[in-house]
C-alpha cells in the first residue's frame, strides 16, 4: 500500500504558477452530517472520526484562503428521496446484503445537512443524487460561467465521491489537483490508493499548506 506521503507532491512555490484564484474553484465534496459526523449515518460503521475532522479542518483552512484570494468555493451535497433512489444503488445494496443501504443523505431528518462548513452568497451550490458531481446537474456550466479551468479538490470520501467527479472534471477538460490531506476515506489503504491512482491518471496532489502558501 502506498503511503500518502511518499507520493508526488506540487509545493507552494511551484502550485503558485499553477493556481489562478480567478480562474480556480476549491470544491468541497459532501462534507455532510450523515458523511462526516458520528450522529450520521457513518456513526453507525465507523470507529475513527479524527481522521475525518482532521481533514475537515484543513478543509476549513482551504475555504478561509480562498475566500481571501477571491477565488470560487463550490460546496457538493448528496441530496437524496425514495423517488428519487438509484435502481442500480438499491440493487446493489440488495445483492450485497444491506438492503435500505442506500437511504442515506435524506432531505428530511438532517443527514443531508452540511457538517462544520456552510456556503455563504455567491458560492456555487450543488445537489447531486450519486457519487459524481457532475452528473444530472449543472456544475460545469456553473464553473464555465465563472471562466474556472482549475478545480482544486477537497471533501469526501476520497475512492468514492471525489475520486468520480475528479474524474469527469479531468475528462470535461479542467486541470485537477487533489489537495491530499483535506481528502479522507473511513479507510486509509482506501484513501493513499486512490491518490496514487488519480495522480498517475487524472491530476496532480498537493497540500493545504501548499495552496495556502501559493495563494498567500
Amino acid at each position: 500500500m502506498p503511503d500518502t506521503a511518499d507520493l508526488p507532491h506540487v509545493a507552494g512555490p511551484d502550485l503558485a504558477g499553477m493556481i489562478d484564484p480567478v480562474r480556480t474553484a476549491l470544491v468541497v465534496v459532501d462534507i455532510q452530517v450523515d458523511f462526516a459526523s458520528p450522529e450520521g449515518v457513518a456513526g453507525t460503521f465507523c470507529s475513527d472520526f479524527a481522521p475525518i475532522e482532521t481533514a475537515i479542518e484543513r478543509i476549513e483552512e482551504l475555504i478561509a484562503d480562498m475566500r481571501r484570494a477571491g477565488g470560487t468555493i463550490a460546496f457538493m451535497r448528496v441530496v437524496t428521496r425514495p423517488e428519487t433512489d438509484s435502481d442500480a444503488l438499491k440493487t446493489l445494496m440488495v445483492r450485497r446484503g444491506m438492503p435500505g443501504g442506500e437511504a442515506i443523505c435524506r432531505a428530511e431528518g438532517g443527514g443531508a445537512d452540511y457538517y462544520r462548513v456552510a456556503p455563504q452568497e455567491g458560492d456555487i451550490e450543488i445537489e447531486k443524487l450519486l457519487f459524481d458531481s457532475f452528473h444530472a446537474t449543472d456544475l460545469d456550466a456553473q464553473l464555465r460561467a465563472r471562466g474556472i479551468d482549475t478545480l482544486l479538490m477537497s471533501g469526501m470520501t476520497t475512492e468514492c465521491c471525489v475520486d468520480s467527479t475528479a474524474r469527469t472534471a479531468f475528462h470535461k477538460g479542467y486541470n485537477v489537483f487533489l489537495v491530499s490531506d483535506a481528502c479522507v476515506a473511513y479507510e486509509e489503504h482506501l484513501h493513499a490508493s486512490t491518490l496514487d491512482v488519480l495522480a498517475q491518471n487524472i491530476g496532480l496532489l498537493t497540500t493545504s499548506a501548499a495552496v495556502h502558501e501559493a495563494l498567500a
